[in-house]
């Protein structure tokens, strides 16, 4: 699957996700078949009918399920199912801004930190998409996003993620950011200052320019530039942030190739609607197999099933 099908795709469907709005859509009607699905604790008809509807629509569902039932939705998959697939299942039923503040939430609880979803969410996702999700974080949690982070992280990567979080675009010249982080990598000791500074306050385009000219200029990777200069959590927060730069969808497929269920799922409920065919191809890229194909060599069960349905088909 090459870029030019794919902006044929988003042209003829207007979206890259793998789940699209139901066309036949009735809440009134898949309320009464999710009721009856509960009773007899069918999970395959509810696995049918939430990976067939987009959020919007699943949200539809929940507010008709509580008006016609007076009890949550949620709570009732949650009592009906068990293990990933009740985890999966719940996942989808939460908008988009709130899952991701509550991946933040996850990732942030209990002993020790999960940098890489923190990262993995702070990077790819735009400085507008990023205030919609700190204020969900804050509602939901009643706790400020910001300081959170500050008190799971430290020292460079602390300045680090919270730019990320309050991420802007600045206008900028290319040929002088190139300059600015040319003069830190000949430095004798290198100032993370200017690469926190400029690469969470340009456009990606400007960005990418940027770092081809780094590149061109050392004669070495971006990655291999990193490595020299940096250590530690630094040195991997600067460098997912690059690869996100330069390529978020082979980021994420390299995620995806964990085949760690937080992981996959994460991506896949937070993608399926947006650009999850792009995901798709860069796996297939990257690993030499589809997506679909590695879901069933890893997963079994209606929770397979609900993965299927969501990865839509083989590459």
């Amino acid at each position: 699957m090459d870029h030019q099908y794919l902006q044929s795709y988003e042209m003829s469907w207007g979206t890259l996700g793998t789940v699209r709005p139901f066309s036949n859509f009735h809440p009134e009607r898949d309320v009464m078949e999710i009721q009856m699905a509960l009773e007899k604790n069918d999970s395959l008809t509810i696995v049918r009918i939430l990976t067939n509807r987009n959020n919007p629509q699943r949200q539809a569902i929940a507010k008709t399920f509580e008006e016609i039932t007076q009890k949550d939705l949620v709570t009732a998959l949650k009592k009906a199912l068990s293990g990933d697939l009740e985890y999966l299942m719940s996942d989808l039923m939460m908008p988009p801004a709130q899952y991701e503040a509550h991946r933040l939430q996850r990732a942030m609880a209990g002993i020790g930190t999960d940098e890489e979803t923190l990262l993995e969410i702070l990077c790819t996702r735009s400085g507008e998409r990023l205030r919609e999700i700190r204020e969900m974080y804050n509602n939901s949690y009643r706790k400020d996003l910001e300081q959170e982070l500050k008190a799971e992280t430290s020292r460079e990567f602390l300045k680090l993620v919270v730019a990320l979080l309050n991420k802007e675009n600045v206008t900028g010249y290319v040929q002088r950011d190139i300059e600015s982080l040319s003069t830190s990598v000949n430095a004798n000791k290198v100032n993370a200052k200017p690469w926190i500074n400029i690469l969470t306050s340009r456009d990606s385009r400007h960005l990418k320019k940027v770092l081809m000219g780094l590149e061109l200029e050392h004669g070495q990777t971006m990655v291999q530039i990193l490595e020299k200069k940096f250590t530690g959590d630094i040195e991997i927060g600067l460098k997912v942030l690059v690869q996100c730069i330069q390529d978020p969808y082979t980021y994420l497929a390299k995620r995806l190739a964990s085949m760690k269920t937080s992981v996959l799922q994460g991506i896949m409920v937070s993608h399926c609607e947006e650009d999850l065919l792009c995901i798709r191809a860069a796996y297939l890229k990257y690993t030499g197999i589809s997506l679909y194909t590695a879901l069933q060599r890893h997963f079994s069960g209606h929770h397979l099933q609900a993965l299927l349905t969501i990865c839509r088909s083989e590459d």
